[in-house]
């Protein structure tokens, strides 16, 4: 049944998943190269925490008003044009020479990831159909996916080649990129009075600003994890291409749990898949700072497919709850959270200072317990309409 649903989505759907994995992949180039930058530039945990806030701050806050631009605007534009700025951008930080410069080039590549994701939410959202779910699943799934394989690619050539040489690595995401623009959707925008941003939103306030909690803080242990995980991991003792192909197994379990997740929402319900899946997660994630080799990698994976399990669902049952501005709430979602979230990694990388990094990462692995209790007082579905099937 699952198969002959893929199999009827658009394949436009599809194109938007290869392009968000070219973006992501490349929005996770910094933490897989820490352990190389940190003693170049002389870096504190605290520090490097930090840079990361300002990357997440500047990739996802700002979705805010590129969602607004993508309702009322020209979503193709910015479609098009963010990618290549992400991809040039982030591949030439290992040319930093400072502090300063590195923040700058992460700012700078976040901006060009925050002008693609809107428009490729809402492209997402009308393409869905009847199926939202398994839609934003298939598009999120490319993004998780490409988070995942960065570190692998990203990783081993830096360690090889130098960090001088992060600049050719934009090769390869251009030219998947200009395969993408030439067939990149013609995304309208919303209808009169359906793009008022942020106020057209006020009468789905409560579930909204619950769902948004919930993406929140699911996104402050993620985000903790994927900053600091291979730092921990060549602390033990592996060099950074070990690290992080062990990392990418956990990035690889999460991108099939949003896959899933999103697919059982459509079947089960969204309330039911985010309270379960953030309450299945924690115990894992918890316990495995306090294990090593294949059980440490074993148990993070699978906390990593609860944790991300509910990903899609809260774009897709917020687009659902809130059937207006479909960019502005998609940038709330992935975006907005993700830069409140950015905002806590460096507390965390603070706390590691004091008490230790594996301490630390036990404490932020409970957090996903709180965001199931917020799921609780949500609806159990969304009754609307179908989205608009035209892009």
């Amino acid at each position: 049944m699952r198969a002959r649903a893929l199999t009827a989505l658009p394949p436009t759907l599809l194109l938007l998943a290869a392009a968000h994995l070219v973006v992501d992949g490349y929005a996770n180039i910094y933490a897989p190269l820490l352990p190389l930058l940190i003693p170049r530039l002389g870096l504190s945990l605290a520090a490097a925490g930090t840079l990361a806030m300002l990357f997440q701050v500047a990739a996802s806050v700002s979705q805010l008003g590129f969602g607004r631009l993508a309702d009322r605007w020209r979503p193709r534009v910015l479609l098009t044009i963010g990618p290549v700025v992400a991809v040039v951008m982030l591949s030439l930080i290992g040319l930093s020479g400072s502090t300063a410069m590195l923040a700058a080039l992460l700012v700078a590549g976040g901006l060009g990831t925050a002008a693609f994701h809107p428009p490729a939410a809402v492209a997402t959202h009308r393409l869905g159909g009847p199926r939202p779910g398994l839609a934003m699943s298939v598009y999120i799934t490319g993004g998780t996916l490409g988070f995942s394989l960065g570190p692998l690619f990203f990783a081993p050539l830096t360690e090889w080649l130098g960090l001088r040489w992060t600049p050719v690595m934009a090769i390869p995401g251009l030219l998947v990129l200009a395969f993408f623009l030439r067939r990149a959707p013609s995304v309208a925008p919303e209808p009169d009075g359906n793009g008022r941003g942020v106020r057209a939103l006020r009468p789905y306030a409560r579930p909204l600003a619950l769902l948004y909690a919930i993406a929140v803080l699911r996104t402050i242990t993620g985000l903790s994890l994927t900053t600091y995980v291979p730092v921990l991991l060549t602390g033990r003792g592996m060099s950074v291409a070990e690290a992080a192909s062990a990392f990418a197994l956990y990035l690889l379990a999460s991108s099939v749990g949003g896959f899933l997740g999103g697919a059982a929402a459509d079947r089960f319900g969204p309330r039911r898949v985010i309270v379960l899946s953030l309450a299945a997660s924690a115990p894992f994630l918890v316990a495995a700072p306090l294990l090593s080799g294949a059980w440490f990698v074993v148990v993070i994976a699978v906390g990593g497919f609860f944790l991300l399990a509910t990903q899609p669902v809260n774009v897709s049952f917020g687009q659902m709850l809130a059937p207006v501005s479909a960019g502005t709430v998609a940038s709330l979602m992935m975006g907005v959270a993700w830069g409140t979230a950015g905002v806590a990694v460096p507390l965390v990388g603070l706390l590691a200072d004091r008490i230790g990094l594996e301490a630390a990462l036990m404490w932020v692995s409970a957090v996903p317990l709180v965001g199931a209790l917020c799921g609780l007082p949500l609806p159990a579905r969304a009754r609307t309409a179908a989205p608009p099937a035209a892009v």
